[in-house]
């Protein structure tokens, strides 16, 4: 692993969270971004292995964020979390180059497995 999760979603205790869920399984976690257009300047900066994303954020969201940042690296690796419900989004996020999916609340051990598929 290289630089570990850059880790996006506009609510401070989720991104708290799975910073907690992925120090307890040692992975890395390159940074965090409170919206879609923080995690595009950090992505730039960064350069993370990954980035875990959710959709649904304030001034960006993560399906923007997503298709600017796979402008920026084509082979950007992207993981969105969504709620129940946003079945379209992730339809729109998996057509924008999305790697996976995790709904929320999720599961600790779905979380761990997607981001190490892709590390």
């Amino acid at each position: 692993m290289g630089n570990g999760v850059l880790i996006v979603d506009d609510a401070a205790f989720m991104r708290m969270m799975i910073k907690e869920i992925l120090s307890r399984n040692n992975v890395p976690v390159a940074g965090e971004a409170e919206n879609g257009a923080v995690a595009v300047k950090r992505y730039a900066e960064l350069k993370p292995d990954l980035v875990v994303m959710d959709i649904t954020m304030p001034e960006m969201s993560g399906i923007e964020a997503l298709r600017q940042i796979r402008q920026i690296d084509g082979s950007a690796k992207v993981i969105v979390c969504s709620a129940l419900g946003q079945q379209d989004m992730v339809v729109e996020a998996i057509q924008y180059g999305a790697r996976d999916f995790i709904v929320k609340p999720f599961q600790e051990n779905r979380l761990v497995q997607a981001i190490r598929k892709f590390m």
